[in-house]
């Protein structure tokens, strides 16, 4: 499944050319606009600044438009997102897209893990690992009807980031685009830590490669849409949710840090930032 998910990625998106760029660079006042989920909103961070979609103040893109100065820095990132949330509004949140507009010179997104379930994903394997805690149930019951239900969701998300691209381009023609990547939630050497963090031991691994396969299908619809990639999964290992308190940049399902569940805290969106930053640092490019 993952083959043919690569190979829907490279088909997804029509050829353009790019238009001429604004720089980005740090010794010019950018008109910075952040799109995403809760994994950029911030749920839980202090301060909160929107209630309605669990925004921070510390959230990344906040770090990022600090850090790069920006003359003019809209988040519109919303806790619950998908890529509906692009073009229709959501509760006060107005149409994430309408931030967006011809003099906009940085664009970040981080969008696709609500589209592929992160929620109903999690809340299922937990439930599941109770019955089968050394086995792998929640694959299992993803895998019932003979396919993988959840590579086949990544699979149908490639198409909906496609058209969030392919808009951003339209709205901001001269814009730096970003697609920022989902951080590491759980161990990359796939073993588990139940019950700390409540998934049967085989389903580690399972859940580790469906959130490496959205991350990929997010790198690969970034390249044909002349979009950058931020990778955050790679800076953020060891620190995912089964580490210690100290250690960890991802709070559990039971968060000992201000955060949502299976989400990042504050050394998480700052891990986030600087990827961000690291990647406009090196100057305009795909990868």
């Amino acid at each position: 499944m993952l083959g043919v998910a690569l190979g829907g990625c490279a088909l997804v998106a029509a050829s353009t050319t790019p238009a001429a760029a604004h720089s980005t660079g740090p010794g010019r006042a950018l008109d910075y606009v952040a799109l995403g989920d809760s994994y950029t909103s911030g749920p839980g961070i202090p301060a909160q600044v929107d209630a309605n979609c669990a925004r921070s103040d510390h959230n990344y893109p906040s770090l990022v438009a600090a850090q790069h100065k920006a003359a003019t820095f809209t988040d519109v990132s919303c806790a619950g997102a998908t890529t509906a949330e692009m073009w229709q509004a959501q509760g006060s949140n107005k149409p994430q897209l309408d931030a967006v507009g011809r003099d906009t010179d940085l664009v970040t997104v981080q969008i696709g893990g609500n589209d592929v379930g992160f929620g109903p994903i999690i809340a299922t394997c937990a439930r599941l690992a109770a019955q089968d805690p050394t086995g792998d149930p929640c694959k299992r019951s993803y895998d019932a009807d003979g396919y993988d239900q959840l590579a086949l969701a990544v699979l149908k998300t490639a198409p909906k980031v496609d058209k969030v691209l392919r808009a951003v381009h339209a709205r901001a023609p001269h814009a730096r685009v970003v697609v920022v990547g989902y951080p590491d939630l759980l161990p990359d050497d796939g073993t588990g830590c139940f019950p700390q963090v409540p998934f049967a031991k085989g389903d580690f691994p399972y859940l580790r490669d469906t959130e490496k396969r959205l991350n990929l299908m997010l790198r690969l619809v970034a390249a044909v849409n002349r979009a950058e990639y931020v990778d955050t999964y790679g800076p953020t290992v060891g620190h995912d949710m089964c580490k210690s308190p100290a250690d960890r940049w991802i709070e559990p399902l039971q968060p000992a840090a201000p955060a949502a569940p299976a989400h990042p805290n504050a050394k998480g969106e700052q891990a986030m930032a600087q990827a961000v930053l690291d990647r406009l640092g090196r100057g305009r490019g795909r990868y």
